[in-house]
């Protein structure tokens, strides 16, 4: 059963609405540095996945219909029939399972350092197993290490303390159940299914989801979509590499693009 996801809106009303959807350990915080250069032209909306900031968690597992559930009673509750789509990791996963099954309420998509595959899934088990006995605190400092270059955390060292932190904050019961979403995210084989203009971006230096085998793969698959890999880049480009991916996400939602 879907759930009322907490959300924050920016930008003009009317104007062509646009969802941000984040990373497994995120709250809609970790968008701050696209919403000045996005809410000019778009109806800007940032969620919390269940379990995550604002959002209740319900007990877990969940599925990722779960998830993209969450998202299109968002769309209902807020009268949008039709809305572009971005997602960072467990986000891009979401709006791949939209893409897929509700493709009449996806205008354009967006896929950021993300899968349509990350086993194997013992892998997610195993951290399913961590956070129930230890909390996600237990993660955080190996996630925020794949969140950033070694580099860019060196020279900022607050804001890679800030993101750990609101890692070890999520609820464990969100955060586990999260992850058995992605333990049984396998899109493969449908991609082709996705009808939405799509960009696919992905970190060079991304560990978690390298572009080979991921976002490779996804640009491959879905049928005309366009692949950008940033240099000086790891999971959560977005912040890292801001401006470039406000520059990205800005022209591809444009509604003047082809």
């Amino acid at each position: 059963m879907s759930v009322d996801v907490h959300h924050i809106e920016s930008g003009p009303a009317g104007a062509p609405p646009l969802v941000l959807s984040g990373s497994l350990g995120s709250t809609l915080r970790m968008w701050d540095p696209q919403v000045e250069a996005l809410s000019t032209d778009f109806r800007v909306i940032r969620y919390d996945h269940r379990g995550h900031g604002g959002t209740p968690a319900p007990a877990g597992p969940y599925a990722m219909a779960d998830l993209g559930g969450d998202v299109l009673r968002l769309l209902d509750r807020l009268g949008v029939e039709r809305a572009h789509f971005a997602g960072l990791s467990l986000g891009g996963m979401v709006g791949q399972w939209l893409g897929v099954h509700a493709p009449e309420r996806v205008d354009r998509l967006a896929l950021l350092a993300t899968s349509p595959y990350m086993g194997p899934p013992s892998i997610w088990r195993d951290r399913i197993a961590v956070v129930r006995e230890r909390g996600a605190g237990a993660l955080a400092d190996a996630v925020v290490e794949r969140w950033f270059t070694p580099a860019y955390a060196k020279e900022h060292p607050e804001e890679a303390a800030r993101m750990r932190d609101g890692i070890a904050a999520t609820d464990p019961e969100g955060y586990a159940g999260c992850c058995a979403a992605i333990e049984h995210h396998d899109v493969r084989g449908e991609l082709d299914r996705i009808q939405a203009p799509t960009l696919v971006v992905a970190g060079a230096d991304d560990a978690g989801t390298p572009p080979r085998g991921h976002g490779e793969l996804i640009a491959e698959r879905v049928p005309d979509a366009r692949l950008v890999v940033l240099d000086d880049a790891a999971h959560l480009l977005s912040w890292q590499r801001a401006a470039k991916v406000n520059t990205l996400l800005a022209e591809h939602f444009a509604p003047t693009r082809g």
